[in-house]
Formats: C-alpha cells, structure tokens, sequence
C-alpha cells in the first residue's frame, strides 16, 4: 500500500508516461524504475536531474517498505527532504537539479532491516513553492534529521502544511 496518495499517483504516473520519469543517479547506477541497487553503492545523496529549464524545485525521497514490505508499521521512512534545487542544463537537454539551499532532511541510504525483501525508495519531485522557508522546517545549526521524526512520515501533511503543488516527476529503486 503506498505511504499516501502522492506516492500512489507517482507510481503510476511513472508507469503510463515515461515522460514523467526523474533521471537520478545513485552512485555509479543510473536509476531505471524499480531496479535494485545494492546498499553500498546507494548511501550518498543521489543527483537529480529533469527536464525544466528555469524555476526552483524540491525532492523527497522515502522508503516505502519500511521495516518489512508484507509489514509497514513504521513506514514511510523519510530518507530525504531537499529545497532549493535549481536547473542547471547540460547538452542532452536535460537540467541537472542543484543544491542552492541546505537541506530540510539530510539524505540516509538503504537499511532495510536483516532479511527484509528488498526495500523501495521513492523520489519524488515538487516544484517548491514561492516563498518556502527551508530554515523553518529543517534542524536547527545544519544538523542532520533525528531517525525519530523519520518513521511514519506524514507526507501528505508536510504536502498541505507547505502549499505542495502535484508531483512533476518521479521514480524509485530498490534496495537491499
């Protein structure tokens, strides 16, 4: 079952138009939807990249299938809350999407727990609204989100709270 409504809609509207597929690069792996990448090669923030040429963007990556995916009392997990990304174009049209502020929720790699089934992590990107105030949701001093305000995720909250506008684009992996 996915974590709410958003996640849902981006699943699927991953699945009926490629268009809509975020380019994220985890490590040395270029993301395809669903395919598993190993752990280890998965614990530095992605890179992101979509075709826009201008504006001010947000993604939120969460683990879906948290602890167990047949068991997701914890979940969604949130693995990471990124304001501030800005396009930089490159020459195959896409925009890579830059850091221009501090995080919200410093990213966390895969841990699914020991014999959990492989885990999916969603990313999901949002055009961020004007005026958004990262400093207001984030740690205080740049210090990293404790694992408590992680579990159970209420994205669908964050999304009303901070005037989300529609997923534009999305796609996830799986991991061990």
């Amino acid at each position: 079952m996915p974590a709410n409504k958003s996640v849902g809609t981006a699943l699927s509207l991953i699945e009926q138009d490629a268009s809509k597929i975020l380019t994220i690069t985890v490590g040395k792996h270029n993301v395809v939807p669903g395919n598993e990448i190993p752990r280890a090669d998965a614990q530095s923030p992605p890179e992101v990249a979509f075709n826009v040429s201008s504006g001010t963007y947000m993604v939120i990556g969460l683990d879906i299938d948290a602890p167990f995916p047949s068991f997701g009392v914890l979940g969604p997990i949130l693995h990471w809350i990124q304001p501030g990304l800005k396009p930089e174009p490159t020459a195959n049209g896409l925009s890579i999407l830059k850091a221009t502020t501090p995080f919200v929720a410093n990213y966390i790699g895969p841990a699914p727990p020991p014999g959990s089934a492989p885990h999916r992590y969603i990313f999901l990107l949002y055009e961020q609204p004007a005026g958004f105030d990262a400093k207001k949701y984030a740690p205080p001093g740049g210090k990293n989100l404790s694992n408590w305000h992680r579990m159970r995720y209420d994205l669908g909250a964050f999304e009303k709270e901070i005037r989300l506008g529609p997923v534009l684009a999305a796609n996830y992996f799986r991991s061990n």
